[in-house]
């Protein structure tokens, strides 16, 4: 039997497994924190994340009901981090996450590519992502698809340095 990867948005049906999804897979990077509350404030956060109202658009990739993985999209630098002084008003990319074991089969890049399209249609001239060098195989994935660094929008997050990219589209 084939599968088949479909893209769409968030359903209410699909919040307690996004939920669950976006904490393991984030779970790789537990041992990064300096404080074991540090992880669990984060992943309580990536949990409640799926109740966000200001995300702009929630994408969540299927294979038939099997959750697979998400993303979500923020309109600005003050919706998707409260940070207004970072003065981006392009779309920003927060919370790519892919189920472990269907890592390596394209659901990122998808994913990816299904934002930027819908930032693209929606007349965003740039599309922006951060992250941290901890995640090395994301940032690869980033430059593959065409984003570079942008130093100037970047900041300290705990006790990482929380990198900047941007696609111009």
């Amino acid at each position: 039997m084939t599968s088949v990867l479909t893209i769409d948005i968030l359903q209410e049906t699909d919040k307690e497994a996004v939920g669950r999804l976006l904490v393991e897979s984030y779970s790789q990077y537990q041992n990064s924190y300096a404080k074991l509350q540090d992880w669990l404030a984060y992943a309580s956060d990536l949990k409640a994340s799926v109740n966000n109202p200001l995300v702009d658009r929630f994408l969540v990739a299927k294979d038939g009901e099997k959750v697979l993985g998400t993303l979500q999209l923020f309109t600005n630098s003050e919706t998707a981090y409260n940070r207004p002084e970072l003065e981006i008003s392009s779309p920003i990319i927060r919370m790519l996450a892919v189920n472990p074991e269907a890592r390596g089969k394209g659901i990122a890049q998808a994913l990816m590519k299904e934002s930027i399209n819908y930032a693209q249609e929606n007349g965003a001239d740039h599309v922006y992502l951060h992250t941290s060098d901890k995640m090395a195989e994301a940032i690869r994935l980033y430059e593959w698809l065409g984003f570079k660094r942008d130093t100037s929008k970047e900041f300290y997050k705990l006790n990482f340095l929380v990198k900047c990219y941007r696609l111009d589209i």
